[in-house]
């Protein structure tokens, strides 16, 4: 059996994977000061960076139209796919997941959609174990049932040096972006439940990564882990961040991945973001 996997542009699949594993990406859109482009091929993070640290600048997002994913599902299924599972970003974090589903319904049964419950190596986990799975030859309710499960053993940690444009975005509440500018407290942040939520508070940008990565270190367990290292445009933090977790982690840490984010979640966390996310291997 022939099962075909879809994510979005959010996974922020490592570099080094590509052409590894068949994953169909459908880009969300990014648009700054009114021009949209799409993520990954016509907008970088480099420049909702630049965007977002200049004064007057608008920066939003959106989700792909149910159309783009009708057509994506459609054109899987005439080369001959028997199903399609489609992994994406969190439905509390974007309607991405809920174009999916409509597009879905259109189908029929030959297409299921799963949220991820979160967002970068946290969604690109999942999908890649789906497309695993459906590599092996599983049908598509196991396919559907590894991404579901692959879901489930994930922890996304991340921090930011403001919560400013995740309270514009709406992305987290204005009590705890408050939060952020009290008395200089630096949030560590998780995604739980599907939403970004404050995890830790410390006093300094350094003690926050250092608790970063005692979180990520709890995350894992006593078994195996996979881990994810994201950034934005912080390149040299996200590189000590590697080196402490391989060194907590020892002989635990199985695939270590560092990439820097993509514009959609750069648009909601902006310069300065370093992000953990931790994969359970059992």
């Amino acid at each position: 059996m022939t099962i075909a996997v879809v994510t979005d542009s959010t996974a922020y699949l490592p570099a080094e994977l590509d052409g590894m594993y068949d994953l169909t990406i459908v880009p969300l859109t990014v648009v700054i000061n009114g021009w949209g482009g799409l993520e990954g091929i016509e907008v970088s993070p480099a420049e909702v960076a630049r965007a977002l640290t200049a004064r007057r600048a608008a920066v939003s997002t959106s989700r792909p139209a149910p159309s783009a994913f009708t057509e994506v599902y459609r054109r899987l299924l005439d080369e001959g796919a028997d199903g399609v599972v489609s992994v994406h970003i969190s439905a509390k974090l974007s309607g991405t997941y809920e174009a999916a589903q409509l597009a879905a319904a259109e189908i029929g049964s030959r297409v299921k959609v799963v949220d991820s419950g979160t967002a970068a190596m946290g969604l690109g986990f999942p999908a890649l174990a789906a497309a695993e799975a459906a590599r092996k030859g599983h049908d598509l309710d196991a396919v559907w049932q590894e991404a579901t499960d692959h879901a489930a053993r994930v922890s996304t940690l991340f921090y930011v040096d403001t919560l400013e444009f995740l309270r514009r975005g709406g992305r987290i509440g204005a009590a705890s972006a408050l939060l952020g500018t009290a008395l200089s407290v630096k949030p560590i942040l998780h995604v739980d439940e599907g939403a970004v939520v404050v995890r830790d508070k410390v006093r300094t940008a350094g003690r926050a990564l250092t608790r970063l990565v005692d979180l990520a270190v709890e995350a894992a367990g006593d078994g195996e882990a996979d881990v994810a290292v994201h950034h934005l445009g912080t390149p040299d933090r996200a590189a000590a961040l590697v080196g402490d977790l391989s060194a907590r982690l020892g002989d635990r840490l199985r695939d270590c991945y560092l990439t820097e984010v993509g514009a959609v979640v750069a648009a909601h966390t902006g310069p300065g973001l370093a992000g953990v996310v931790v994969h359970q291997r059992a």
